[in-house]
C-alpha cells in the first residue's frame, strides 16, 4: 500500500520487537482497533441501508453506480500506492473511510442474497461472531507471539493471488458450461479461511514492527494507525465472507 505496510522485521531495534508489554505500543494498537471497529459499524449501517432502503437500493444496484462499489476499494489501494508514497494524516483517513463506505455499501449485496433465505440471516450472524473470536484470538498471538512471522508474508500474498486466479478460473468454467466446478467454491472458502487467518497474526505483528519505526513522530503514529485500521479491516471483511460461504453450504 506504502512505506508504512512494508516495515521488516529486520529493521526493529535490537531489543525491542520481543517487548510485548509496552505502554505506548498498548495505546497505539487499542487506536488501531478502535479505527477499525468504528470502520465495521459504518460498514454494517451502510449494508442495512443499501439493502432494505428502496430507494438506495436501486441507487446502487440499479445503475452503473454498482461498478464504482465493486471496484472502487481496489481502485482505491492500488492507486494509493502511486499517488501517496507520503501519506498525511488527512489523506490516510480519507482513504480508510472511502474504502470502508463503498465495501459497507456493497455488502448490502450480501444481506439481500443472504435475507432472502429462511436461515440466511442466521447464518450472517454466526459467520460475524465466528469471525470475530476467531479474529480476536489470532490478532492477539500474532501480538503477544515471540515467533518472528515476516518469513510469512510473501507466501501469504502468494496464497491470496492463487485464491483470486482460481476463483476466475471456476468462473470462467461456470461461464462457458453453464456450471461451476463441483465442490471447488467450496474448497477456495476453506483456503481462504485459512489463508487470512494467518494473515490476522501477520497484520498484527506487523503493525508492532510498524510502532517501533515511527514511535514518537506524531504524524506518523496517526498516519500507521489509520493504516494499520484499513489492513486489519480488509483482512477481517474477508474471513467474514469466507467463514459466511462455508457455513452456508452446509445449509
Amino acid at each position: 500500500m506504502n512505506d508504512f505496510s512494508r516495515q521488516q522485521a529486520g529493521s526493529i531495534p535490537v531489543g525491542r520487537a520481543d517487548m510485548a508489554v509496552d505502554a505506548g505500543l498498548r495505546s497505539f494498537m487499542l487506536g488501531v482497533y478502535n479505527k477499525m471497529a468504528l470502520g465495521l459499524v459504518l460498514s454494517g449501517a451502510l449494508a442495512y441501508i443499501a439493502a432494505t432502503v428502496p430507494a438506495v437500493n436501486q441507487l446502487i444496484f440499479g445503475t452503473p453506480l454498482v461498478f464504482v462499489v465493486m471496484f472502487g476499494p481496489l481502485a482505491l489501494l492500488f492507486g494509493s500506492m502511486f499517488f501517496m508514497k507520503n501519506p498525511s494524516p488527512t489523506g490516510a483517513n480519507l482513504l480508510y473511510w472511502s474504502v470502508v463506505s463503498l465495501i459497507g455499501l456493497g455488502l448490502g449485496a450480501t444481506l439481500m442474497r443472504y435475507g432472502a433465505r429462511p436461515e440466511g440471516m442466521m447464518d450472517i450472524a454466526k459467520a460475524f461472531f465466528i469471525t470475530s473470536a476467531a479474529f480476536g484470538a489470532l490478532s492477539l498471538w500474532g501480538y503477544t507471539t515471540k515467533k518472528d512471522l515476516s518469513g510469512w508474508g510473501s507466501f501469504l500474498i502468494m496464497g491470496v493471488f492463487g485464491m483470486i486466479i482460481a476463483s476466475l478460473v471456476n468462473m470462467g468454467f461456470a461461464a462457458f458450461t453453464g456450471a461451476a466446478i463441483a465442490g471447488f467454491s467450496f474448497i477456495i472458502s476453506i483456503v481462504g479461511v485459512l489463508i487470512f487467518s494467518a494473515i490476522t497474526a501477520w497484520k498484527t505483528q506487523q503493525l508492532k514492527y510498524m510502532y517501533y519505526e515511527v514511535a514518537g513522530e506524531a504524524r506518523g503514529m496517526a498516519v500507521a494507525t489509520t493504516y494499520g485500521a484499513l489492513d486489519l479491516y480488509i483482512t477481517f471483511i474477508n474471513l467474514f465472507q469466507f467463514i459466511l460461504s462455508l457455513i452456508s453450504s452446509r445449509d
